[in-house]
């Protein structure tokens, strides 16, 4: 039953400390039944401050291994992505679009993973996190509107390589530097555009007790839950929005390609080879990305998916394509691979020195 406080409101930390253990969830503190409004954007003294994230507080002695596995990973995607920038931004031989493009992705992909491993993170060694409603709001935000953009990034690799195969005369004259800056713009642009209407009416909306988000960090579906009222509206305007980011890229991207392989398939067998070993990370990042997006599809739509398994599933959706990202083009692009070698080489007799 809803209610409304009577009283001061507590300090997350203080209110976490005095409430009572319940009977469902005996490895959580029950939340406070305040009703929290966004009206004006302000919370009143009559509304609830923050959130309680659940994480996966529920786990025993598994939560230190699964902490070690996460933050290994975590520094994995960092030293990875940070290197294909790093490269990318000073070795001049690495000078074409496609490096362009793909350290944009790595910067998505560090920001995008910052978001919530590190609460993540957090909450396996304190057992539950606490987080404002502002705060909750914006991590929600930055979260899928990354993810949207990293999408659109992809994309827009797939258009570049549709380029460089079926066009490479004029490859450098259609990929000049303002075209690709129009392009990552128009790719930060569409996922602010898929993202705003549904975290907008998030915002929004009235929060009834109890306020434990029942994830790993402030999911867009778990939070809802806790929504004073019908939502309706808002799982038809979020539907909406996610069909049109995966459809539009998803088209967008097969699209390049079966215009790839239809001028690839004018080629002797040699070139054939060649335009398509060209395209072979990026095709496997692709697969790897959606195919890891239907998993999670797939764990919020059946029934009696226990919470920790959505949240795992959630977390190898987020982690997987930035952690692989760095192995997949180092293994699978020459220039890169030398490039990196160099750059090491370089520093090594620094470092030793």
């Amino acid at each position: 039953m809803q209610q409304r406080a009577t009283g001061r409101i507590q300090t997350p930390a203080a209110s976490v400390r005095n409430q009572v253990v319940g009977p469902q969830d005996s490895h959580l503190p029950l939340s406070t039944h305040h009703r929290s409004s966004s009206v004006n954007g302000t919370w009143g003294p009559d509304g609830v401050t923050f959130f309680i994230i659940q994480g996966l507080a529920s786990l025993g002695q598994e939560k230190m291994i699964l902490f070690v596995i996460l933050l290994l990973g975590y520094v994995i995607i960092l030293g990875g992505n940070s290197m294909i920038i790093f490269v990318a931004l000073t070795d001049s031989k690495l000078n074409s679009p496609m490096y362009f493009f793909l350290y944009n992705l790595s910067f998505v992909d560090i920001i995008y993973t910052t978001t919530t491993i590190p609460n993540l993170l957090s909450g396996l060694l304190a057992g539950t996190t606490t987080i404002s409603v502002p705060g909750c709001f914006l991590q929600m935000h930055v979260f899928i509107q990354l993810a949207v953009t990293g999408r659109a990034i992809l994309t827009v690799m797939a258009y570049d390589r549709y380029v460089a195969i079926c066009n490479p005369l004029r490859y450098n004259a259609i990929m000049t530097l303002p075209v690709r800056l129009l392009l990552i713009a128009g790719a930060w642009s569409f996922g602010a555009l898929c993202t705003l209407p549904a975290t907008s009416i998030a915002f929004q909306r009235s929060y009834c007790g109890p306020n434990v988000v029942k994830h790993g960090w402030c999911d867009l579906s778990s939070v809802r839950r806790l929504v004073c009222g019908d939502v309706t509206v808002d799982n038809i305007v979020s539907l909406s929005f996610a069909l049109v980011a995966l459809l539009t890229t998803g088209v967008l991207i097969l699209t390049s390609y079966v215009l790839i392989g239809v001028s690839v398939s004018k080629l002797g067998v040699a070139q054939r080879l060649k335009a398509f070993g060209t395209c072979a990370a990026h095709l496997t990042v692709v697969s790897i990305s959606y195919s890891s997006a239907s998993c999670v599809y797939i764990s919020y739509r059946v029934g009696n998916v226990p919470p920790e398994v959505r949240i795992i599933v959630s977390v190898l959706y987020a982690a997987l394509t930035p952690f692989l990202n760095p192995m997949i083009y180092s293994l699978k692009n020459k220039e890169l691979r030398e490039s990196i070698r160099r750059t090491l080489t370089r520093f090594r007799p620094a470092a030793v020195s």
